[in-house]
């Protein structure tokens, strides 16, 4: 669906994109995530065609942008960050005019632009100007212009800046649905948005890919060794002698201070080892009650902040 090669986008000096080089499937949630200033919306804009790119290439549909931009713009819809509106429009003037850049075929353009004022919840307000309207329907007026006319690909960036907690719920369940049909692409800088609709996510740093993977095989990747956190009726020294002592573990740390009498340790398994029923058995043999036993799971934060501050190899 998508082919990106050796992409490079230079301003001056600065590197804003470098190197960059992916493929997306169709039918597929795809969420770029970066820091501020990562290449996010640059690489996105580099797809649509809006940006030409100092080097490389993009293909849709293995048409190439820089060399057929009409032929390869047909089968994306883009949201950029800020929605290309008219404010002295209404919302259904601003529908009928998207649908003529388009250049969607007369006899459909009703059809079409009330399928997509319909998918995206703005049908109640086609009347208003939208100078008038929330951020929120905005957004919504915005994402309409993008999925009319059913392109097979649509390129969200940011698409939940700015809104409040109900409207991104709102603006979540749609993305997901827009997925069913369309190879959806997202950019955000916060990771709980990307983990909640993404089927795949590509981490950028400093215009650089360094990771690509499922949310789920990402964190696995990074999981590391097993980690236990303990918290035992003993006393500190006692507890960290008898846990040192078990064969699969490579490291006690104390963490924090616990109640009186009690010792809260974070235990370190040596790699592809599980000990937890070996931490329960010493811990009877010891005479060390355990009043809580948790593993500790990284979540996708700890995933992007490992890999961007190393800068990383790709994973």
């Amino acid at each position: 669906m998508i082919e990106i090669q050796h992409l490079v986008k230079r301003y001056g000096d600065r590197i804003a994109v470098d190197d960059l080089s992916l493929q997306m499937e169709p039918g597929k949630i795809y969420g770029f995530l970066g820091a501020n200033g990562a290449g996010k919306s640059t690489t996105m804009n580099m797809i649509t065609g809006y940006l030409a790119a100092t080097s490389g290439e993009v293909k849709i549909n293995g048409v190439d942008v820089t060399l057929q931009p009409e032929e390869a713009k047909k089968h994306i819809g883009y949201l950029p960050e800020l929605p290309p509106l008219y404010a002295d429009m209404t919302v259904k003037e601003y529908m009928d005019f998207a649908a003529e850049l388009k250049k969607i075929e007369k006899r459909k353009r009703a059809e079409m632009v009330g399928e997509a004022m319909e998918m995206t919840g703005i049908s109640d307000v086609s009347a208003r100007l939208i100078a008038n309207l929330s951020k929120g329907y905005k957004q919504r007026v915005g994402l309409a212009q993008a999925v009319l006319g059913c392109p097979e690909i649509i390129i969200l960036d940011e698409p939940t800046v700015g809104l409040d907690p109900k409207q991104i719920i709102e603006i979540r369940d749609l993305i997901k649905k827009l997925g069913k049909d369309h190879t959806v692409i997202l950019s955000s800088h916060i990771l709980t948005e990307i983990s909640a609709v993404c089927d795949h996510v590509f981490i950028i740093s400093k215009g650089k890919l360094i990771a690509s993977d499922s949310t789920e095989k990402l964190l696995e990747r990074m999981a590391g060794s097993q980690q236990i956190e303990l918290l035992l009726k003993a006393e500190v020294k006692a507890a960290e002698e008898a846990l040192l002592a078990i064969a699969m573990v490579e490291r006690c740390e104390v963490q924090g201070q616990g109640e009186e009498g009690t010792a809260a340790l974070l235990v370190t398994a040596k790699k592809d080892c599980d000990i937890r029923e070996e931490l329960f058995s010493a811990c009877v043999k010891a005479d060390l009650p355990i009043l809580e036993m948790k593993s500790v799971e990284k979540s996708l934060e700890d995933v992007f902040l490992e890999l961007t501050e190393k800068g990383g190899a790709q994973a």
